[in-house]
């Protein structure tokens, strides 16, 4: 007799243990997610590729933002023309600004070049700028150059 009670309390239990959960535990996914966003925040600075210009200073004052991300030309110190971090082939530039100024909003566009490169070559790019429809060049250079009225750096 004592056998048969005992039996009995084992299959219960068993049936108690073998239960599927009703519960789900989200504790893994949250631990997932906080890995994740901390991965992508840790990479996403790493994302933005640019060329090294060393940008002349000026103690002029920066122009004011825009609604519409600002068309970027720069001419990187070896020689390159990148459009948007893209480089360019002198021969590709003109028809590619025209077909760029034509989805465009606005007819800004600025112009980053490397200190070292010449005059003329700013004034070529400026002149294909120029062709390609677009009126509003913004020189871009860094602020705490040289003033001329000798009055600050």
């Amino acid at each position: 007799m004592g056998t048969g009670v005992i039996r009995g309390e084992g299959r219960r239990r068993r049936r108690r243990a073998s239960r599927p959960m009703s519960e789900i535990n989200v504790t893994p996914f949250v631990d997932v997610m906080l890995v994740l966003l901390i991965i992508f925040m840790v990479a996403a600075p790493l994302l933005t590729v640019g060329v090294p210009i060393e940008l002349p200073k000026t103690a002029a004052t920066a122009l004011p933002s825009e609604r519409e991300e600002p068309l970027t030309i720069a001419l990187a110190g070896d020689g390159r023309i990148l459009v948007q971090n893209s480089e360019v082939e002198r021969e590709r530039l003109i028809p590619l600004l025209r077909s760029v100024a034509a989805e465009r909003e606005t007819d800004r566009v600025y112009l980053r070049a490397d200190g070292a490169i010449s005059y003329e070559t700013v004034m070529q790019v400026m002149g294909a700028l120029n062709a390609s429809g677009f009126r509003s060049i913004g020189l871009v250079t860094e602020q705490g150059g040289p003033r001329l009225d000798g009055l600050g750096n």
